[in-house]
């Protein structure tokens, strides 16, 4: 006899209370195998899709393109009989998935997937009794990790791993009941390297949330857009930025023409190309090095500011879906090569709207070139919590005294908006003047390579 189980829109990490619904990957009917993307969600920071814990048929969808719904609500119903059952007895699994993602066929596997997800995959059929789901007996918990699903609520965790090919089952989960973080996940990754961002807990709405839907309104010439989705999640933090951030910016031009010849001739020597965006970053994580105060964020509970010793370098790009900043990692040992190649990478993944919440956060200093815009200058938002964003106009020929003589040369504005918490004026002012020394003399960086 089949079971119907209602599939409820799980925890994304990240502290995301919810989702949109972008595009429906199954229709009612259709047969799906355990662990199948069933839906496109788009959260505040990025895309997700998110796969169904069971095999069998969709009997009901719930939300229609478009609709925003809380974590916790019911995103579809799956009929499980026997029949879905024996298939699944004959293939084998990713084994890392969420809690309540089985792979394997044993029927006490999945009465342990059940007791294991009682928060997330509910059996529509007990949902009148409303019995609590029992504790797991004493003889799972002595089982071996090969035994059983692993414990990961996020697909986000899960994602992150597979695309470092990391094996699950050899972490212990540092979450309640040995639950998987992402912060257990990029400790992996990064061996003994301390993280400097600090993984948030998940939070759901109250169950008497209603799913909206991402409607435009027009009455009488008004016309009213909600600020969901990445929209909002802007509005959110650049209001927060204004609220609590008392910034100032300083501004220099400097003379970029020996800059594009050193871009010039490394291109023309072979290889992958660089960007002008690669050498700037490349420049920043030097004065960053010089000038450690704007590689900081202000703790207001603590009172305290918190420097890093790690640079991770955000840049601000504009995507048919709003703006976004993707996050280098580690930028300061990055050279210019490889550089370039994760700013393309990472723009290439913000186009497509690939990018993964992984890849928009924990950022500690931020470069905006909003040059590629046509303008000169700006005076930016800082990226909260950050400290610090340096902006870069656009390089156009210009009128300039060079060695005594007037001549056209390569000219760019370049401005520092810092937060006058963390440092003086004159902390800033060093660093902008060495940024664009680096500029009108790429030289300058080899002192310190």
């Amino acid at each position: 006899m089949a079971q119907v189980l209602e599939f409820k829109l799980p925890d994304l990490g990240e502290g995301l209370t919810e989702a949109e619904i972008v595009r429906w990957l199954v229709e009612v009917g259709d047969v799906v195998a355990i662990d199948q993307p069933v839906v496109e969600v788009e959260t505040a920071k990025a895309m997700v899709e998110v796969p169904c814990p069971y095999g069998g048929v969709v009997t009901a969808r719930f939300g229609e393109e478009g609709t925003e719904l809380p974590v916790g609500s019911p995103l579809l119903t799956v009929a499980v009989g026997s029949a879905t059952a024996d298939t699944g007895a004959e293939t084998e699994g990713s084994g890392n998935v969420l809690v309540g993602y089985g792979t394997g066929a044993p029927p006490a596997r999945r009465r342990r997937v059940r007791r294991m997800a009682a928060d997330v995959v509910t059996s529509v059929a007990d949902a009148p009794a409303a019995a609590p789901a029992p504790a797991p007996a004493p003889a799972a918990e002595t089982r071996g990790r090969d035994d059983g699903p692993v414990p990961v609520i996020s697909p986000l965790v899960r994602r992150l791993a597979r695309e470092n090919g990391l094996e699950l089952r050899e972490l212990t989960g540092s979450g309640r009941d040995g639950l998987i973080l992402r912060a257990d996940v990029e400790q992996a990754l990064r061996a003994a390297a301390t993280l400097e961002a600090t993984t948030q807990e998940a939070t759901l709405l109250p169950p008497a949330t209603l799913p909206t839907t991402t409607t435009t309104t027009n009455i009488d010439g008004v016309t009213r857009t909600p600020l969901r989705g990445i929209r909002g999640a802007v509005a959110d933090k650049l209001s927060r930025s204004r609220r609590e951030i008392p910034d100032a910016t300083c501004w220099v031009d400097a003379d970029a023409t020996e800059l594009m010849r050193t871009r010039a001739a490394m291109n023309a020597a072979g290889g992958p190309k660089i960007s002008v965006l690669a050498l700037l970053a490349r420049i920043c994580t030097a004065a960053l090095t010089r000038f450690p105060e704007l590689n900081s964020s202000v703790d207001m509970d603590a009172r305290e500011v918190v420097r890093f010793d790690r640079v991770h370098l955000g840049f601000a790009a504009q995507t048919e879906r709003g703006l976004v900043v993707p996050v280098v990692r580690d930028a300061h040992v990055r050279n210019t090569e490889a550089l370039s190649a994760e700013f393309a990478r990472l723009t290439e993944a913000a186009r497509t709207g690939a990018l993964t919440p992984a890849d928009l956060t924990g950022g500690t200093f931020t470069l905006n070139n909003y040059g590629v815009f046509g303008v000169d200058g700006s005076t930016p938002i800082i990226n909260h919590p950050e400290a610090a964003m340096l902006g870069v106009g656009r390089i156009v020929p210009k009128p300039w005294v060079h060695e005594g003589e007037l001549a056209v040369r390569q000219v760019v504005q370049l401005s520092l908006t810092f937060d006058h918490r963390v440092c003086d004026g004159g902390t800033a002012g060093g660093f902008l003047r060495y940024v664009a020394d680096c500029v009108e003399q790429p030289a300058v960086l080899l002192r310190n390579l």
